[in-house]
């Protein structure tokens, strides 16, 4: 062919400098680039093969290889694929086939975000001008008669196009790298990049150092290969030792075989596994399968809970593996991966918009080929597609826990505490994944025992609705409101049962129950659950004294007992020196409690959500929210009563408060000084 020398058609020189600057947001993606590239031209040589319009030769091996070559800084990928003519790299390389190049230049020349990629058009090919120079296409197509074709181009719009030297159908792709990209030719840097974007592409990728001294391996000569260079066949003697035998006469004795080896040339090694193992039906798969792959790609060798694996081919082809990792912490410092292929092609971790939110926290791998390789975030996000596919895989998650609920009750009870706060958050975030957990959410007891929410509302003497059956007729007045206040279910909860231990086993001697909720999400959880089942509450077992706690106080000694109250008010008032603290007497059948302190679980709810947003003690006094209960059958709280003007009375109510407020929440470095001190003194009185 002659040689030609041309312009790329495009309307502005400013392209390349785009490309280079803001079309890509990671800078190493055009490796990804250049072996997509590859991986395309193969397919398309074996469906011409497919079709019978070529015959692949006998021995094909679909591959792609790169090659670093530091001492000329250039970086080169081959592939054995479908190849061009002439005419083809005039249409796809010097002509950019994409619509609105002038659009382009127009709506993304002041683009400095990363949010907005080129593979909207089809050029995945010049990224390559962001790491290189100059860029040298080899490439020869299998048409029969074709001539090699030889492109340079030195990231402008001219080029030089004449016949090559290429002798084996496919492409050579040659970077000539510039002085700031000269990272990607080195070996391990770009095996790093591959590892990254191609680790499950399905052709195989060699990495290799062009020019490199061969290496060897040696190994048995049944184990050769048609296709392995053979260096040297190598004989080794059996191994002989000297040994008694039954006779206890000593003789040699064989004890390892001769052996016949072969040196060879060091097999190459594929960086891509071409059939990942989300590629194969969930029956081909075994459990030690699944933990393999998950130890192989994240890296993680504490074994997942469980995994669920997706396989969907209608209305859209979707295929993966999420894993449940083991959980130890709380959930704002849990970060999952998972990570997005399209026809095992990487494409990003955690995308937002393909993944719901909850499912962050897990692991997991995500192959959709009707996603587009390349796509702006803002696409993603008003992509009607895209919403279904979440969906998609939030249904499956809910379905895959449920089940497990229903048939496999001891090992989600076992899981139980490592994944509620994902399914909590779930919940929170999305209704339909709410709906379909509704009966699989556990809480767990006093005793440790697991209950639904069902399970919990029988316990506590109530029934619980379906949200739709809750529908009452409209009443007029406050009546309404009564007889829903009426209907209301308690169920009581912990938060730490070291620290409210006081209250538990206050709860336990009256034959009532608890679920714990000690994790940070549960608060805002309850909340909801309260808002879908309005017959069902939730109340700390410190918000208030239940009346099985209490002791009657009989209508002759009412009078007697109110004006004892009052004074021990006024007293509990004087020596903590606050007027405004909320005192109560109460007659608690446990006589070993001498005071306890309570917080409305309406107050408590209003702190909490204070605290999250950082309002915390803005205009909150204590002394306004708790209310300390002293248990009159107590001998400490009589004497007291009995002794006010006590030298000693003064500091028994101070320890009464501080026992009291350590049972509900932890003291501050002043009020624990002084507590440890009093402490003290109150030992000393017992030496005296």
């Amino acid at each position: 062919m002659a040689a030609k020398k041309g312009s790329l058609s495009i309307s502005s020189e400013n392209i390349f400098p785009i490309i280079k600057k803001w079309v890509y947001s990671d800078h190493d993606i055009f490796v990804r680039e250049m072996v997509s590239n590859g991986c395309d031209a193969i397919t398309k040589l074996k469906k011409l093969d497919v079709m019978g319009e070529y015959q692949l030769p006998d021995g094909y091996k679909p591959s792609i290889k790169v090659e670093v070559n530091p001492e000329e800084k250039t970086l080169k990928f081959t592939d054995n694929g479908i190849g061009m003519t002439a005419e083809e790299v005039e249409e796809y390389i010097t002509q950019i086939a994409f619509s609105g190049a002038t659009e382009f230049l127009e709506k993304y020349k002041d683009k400095t975000t990363e949010d907005d990629m080129i593979g909207h058009f089809g050029l995945g090919f010049y990224s390559a001008f962001m790491v290189a120079d100059e860029v040298h296409i080899d490439t020869l197509s299998y048409k029969e008669g074709a001539k090699p074709v030889h492109w340079v181009s030195q990231g402008g719009t001219d080029y030089e196009m004449d016949e090559g030297t290429k002798a084996e159908v496919g492409s050579t792709m040659t970077l000539y790298l510039n002085d700031d990209s000269l990272e990607f030719a080195n070996e391990y840097r770009v095996r790093e990049v591959l590892e990254k974007y191609c680790s499950f592409m399905p052709v195989e990728i060699f990495l290799s150092k062009e020019n490199a001294e061969p290496e060897y391996e040696t190994i048995d000569e049944a184990d050769l290969k048609d296709d392995d260079v053979v260096i040297e066949h190598i004989h080794e003697d059996a191994k002989m030792e000297e040994k008694e035998n039954e006779n206890g006469e000593k003789e040699m004795v064989e004890v390892e075989p001769a052996k016949e080896k072969v040196k060879i040339q060091k097999r190459p090694v594929s960086i891509s596994d071409i059939h990942p193992l989300w590629t194969k039906h969930p029956n081909e798969c075994s459990d030690e399968d699944y933990q393999e792959f998950y130890r192989k790609v994240f890296l993680d060798y504490k074994e997942p809970l469980f995994w669920i694996h997706l396989n969907m081919d209608y209305p859209f082809n979707l295929k993966g593996i999420l894993y449940f990792p083991r959980i130890n912490t709380e959930y704002d410092s849990i970060e999952g991966t998972i990570k997005l292929y399209n026809n095992q092609v990487f494409i990003a971790d955690n995308i937002k918009e393909v993944i719901p939110e909850f499912l962050m926290v897990l692991k997991g791998v995500i192959d959709c080929p009707d996603l587009p390789l390349n796509v702006s975030r803002s696409a993603l996000q008003n992509d009607g597609f895209v919403n279904k596919i979440a969906d998609y895989i939030s249904k499956k998650v809910a379905d895959k826990l449920a089940g497990m609920c229903k048939t496999k009750r001891e090992d989600y009870e076992k899981y139980w505490d490592s994944i509620s706060p994902f399914i909590k958050f779930g919940c929170l975030k999305d209704e339909k994944f709410c709906d379909k957990m509704k009966d699989a959410i556990l809480f767990k007891n006093l005793d440790h025992k697991y209950l639904t929410l069902k399970d919990c509302v029988e316990a506590n003497g109530g029934t619980l609705e379906k949200p739709e059956d809750q529908k009452e007729e409209k009443k007029d007045g406050e009546d309404a409101g009564e007889q829903a206040e009426e209907k209301k279910t308690t169920i009581y909860y912990v938060t730490d049962e070291i620290q409210q231990s006081q209250y538990i086993n206050l709860f336990k001697s009256q034959g009532q129950d608890a679920v714990i909720l000690g994790h940070n999400i549960d608060s805002p959880f309850i909340t909801q659950l309260e808002q879908r089942y309005p017959t069902v509450q939730f109340q700390r077992i410190d918000a208030d004294l239940s009346e099985q706690s209490k002791e009657e106080v009989g209508e002759e000694e009412k009078e007697a007992f109110q004006k004892k109250a009052d004074e021990l008010t006024e007293i509990f008032r004087k020596e903590l020196g606050n007027d405004k603290l909320e005192v109560k007497t109460e007659k608690l059948k446990d006589d070993k409690v001498a005071s306890m302190i309570t917080l409305s679980e309406q107050s408590r709810r209003m702190q909490e959500m204070m605290k999250m947003y950082g309002m915390a003690d803005m205009g909150m006094g204590m002394g306004g929210e708790i209310t300390l209960i002293l248990n009159a059958n107590h001998p400490l709280v009589q004497y007291v009563a009995e002794h006010k003007d006590s030298e000693n009375t003064g500091m028994i109510c101070k320890q009464l408060y501080d026992l009291a407020m350590l049972a509900h929440k932890p003291l501050n470095p002043e009020e624990m000084t002084a507590f440890v001190q009093r402490s003290n003194e109150i030992m000393m009185l017992l030496t005296k």
